[in-house]
């Protein structure tokens, strides 16, 4: 279960060590980073030495879980990553996405969001998947509506070093298993088989 299906423009694999520089890359956008740390790039040897293994170690704790490295499927180009990141149990999963600012507003993030619902639910199996991002950030927040999840809540975080946008909080949606099973009835047969 190393790669999920391809979407109509993605292909999703798991992350390699061959990825840091991509990563890396990918962080030093500070567009791309702007709600996550204020636009500060990540460091290369945190990527290297602390958030990648931990990463790669995900796939053999939590099978089905974890993030993927998201290619186009025609150029095989790297474009970001989407994540399924494991509760403690692996019973829930957070959703996530990271994409270079280059494919932004082609619907890609949403696209990927969808491509891994229906991953958590009909091949994992959990119970829930969810997603937060600061309220203020509207792009996320119009992508986590369209992969299915629904606003739950708004909350407030004290912060060391608070972003502009802090003081409006943090949004968190979710999609509940009983939910999507519900829901199943009215997804046509050819989206259910993808």
């Amino acid at each position: 279960m190393s790669d999920l299906p391809w979407t109509g423009r993605l292909r999703l694999r798991r992350l390699t060590v061959a990825d840091v520089d991509a990563l890396v890359e990918l962080d030093s956008d500070p567009e791309v980073m702007r709600f996550l740390t204020g636009g500060v790039a990540t460091p290369r040897a945190t990527v290297r030495d602390e958030q990648l293994p931990r990463l790669l170690d995900q796939y053999e704790r939590y099978p089905g879980l974890g993030r993927w490295a998201a290619l186009d499927r025609v150029s095989g180009d790297f474009l970001g990553w989407f994540a399924l990141d494991p509760s403690a149990d692996g019973g829930e999963a957070e959703l996530g996405y990271r994409l270079r600012r280059s494919t932004w507003g082609r619907g890609l993030a949403t696209e990927g969001s969808r491509a891994l619902v229906r991953h958590a639910f009909d091949t994992v199996g959990v119970r829930r998947v969810w997603a937060e991002t600061m309220a203020v950030n509207e792009r996320s927040r119009r992508v986590m509506a369209k992969a299915g999840l629904r606003y739950v809540r708004t909350f407030h975080l004290q912060w060391d070093d608070p972003i502009p946008g802090t003081e409006q909080g943090e949004v968190e949606y979710e999609l509940r298993a009983e939910e999507w099973a519900a829901a199943a009835q009215d997804r046509p047969a050819a989206r259910r088989a993808r």
